[in-house]
């Protein structure tokens, strides 16, 4: 079985205090920081936008994997890359057009990847694969933390990578990921695991993502 590794998601981290909330990612060895940016339609929460993200990229060297919860992101697309974003997942189900989405977004020199809720499909994706940096898998339903996991959620992991063959994107699930349930995501094939309330409620994050990453 292989390795996964760990991006906290800062959904559920305390935002009065920010700076330190991603100091304690930076401190626990997670190579990747999982920001939600909602836009109060395709979900119903409203988070931030590319200042924050900004001002986020000033002083954290973590790999930012920005996932826009946002109906039509086109128009969005160019000032979250520059803003300092290392990777853009958009919605499939948000996209008019989802293969020139990820054509711009590749254009701006940045990661690329699609996100699917629950009820979509893996087959949904299959035209994209070839695109893409990443597919993430949502295993709760997409705009609030803190909700419990969907194991319906592991048979697309299994899905994707079967399918996967020689491509190159990581396959990667959010919503409600935690020691319970990430040994079944490992033996799925999952890549990578979005936490956000199980890795900020821990004690000890450092021990949090060694035990969430190892064999």
């Amino acid at each position: 079985m292989k390795n996964v590794f760990v991006s906290p998601s800062i959904m559920t981290a305390d935002f009065l205090h920010l700076g330190e909330e991603i100091a304690k990612v930076e401190q626990s060895g997670a190579p990747w920081l999982h920001l939600d940016v909602m836009d109060g339609s395709f979900v119903p929460n409203i988070s931030f936008g590319p200042k924050v993200i900004s001002d986020i990229r000033k002083g954290c060297g973590l790999f930012l994997d920005v996932h826009l919860m946002v109906i039509e992101p086109d128009h969005l697309l160019k000032a979250f890359a520059e803003a300092g974003s290392d990777c853009l997942t958009v919605h499939l189900e948000a996209c008019k057009d989802l293969k020139r989405t990820l054509e711009t977004i590749k254009s701006l020199g940045i990661q690329c990847g699609i996100s699917i809720k629950p009820a979509t499909s893996v087959s949904d994706v299959v035209p994209y694969l070839d695109i893409v940096d990443q597919i993430l898998v949502m295993s709760v339903e997409p705009g609030f933390g803190g909700q419990k996991f969907m194991p319906a959620s592991v048979d697309k992991v299994r899905e994707l990578a079967q399918t996967r063959g020689d491509r190159k994107y990581l396959i990667n699930i959010d919503g409600g990921i935690s020691l319970s349930n990430i040994e079944i995501l490992k033996q799925a094939g999952a890549d990578a695991v979005v936490a956000g309330s199980s890795f900020f409620n821990s004690t000890d994050q450092k021990d949090f993502v060694r035990r969430m990453s190892q064999r």
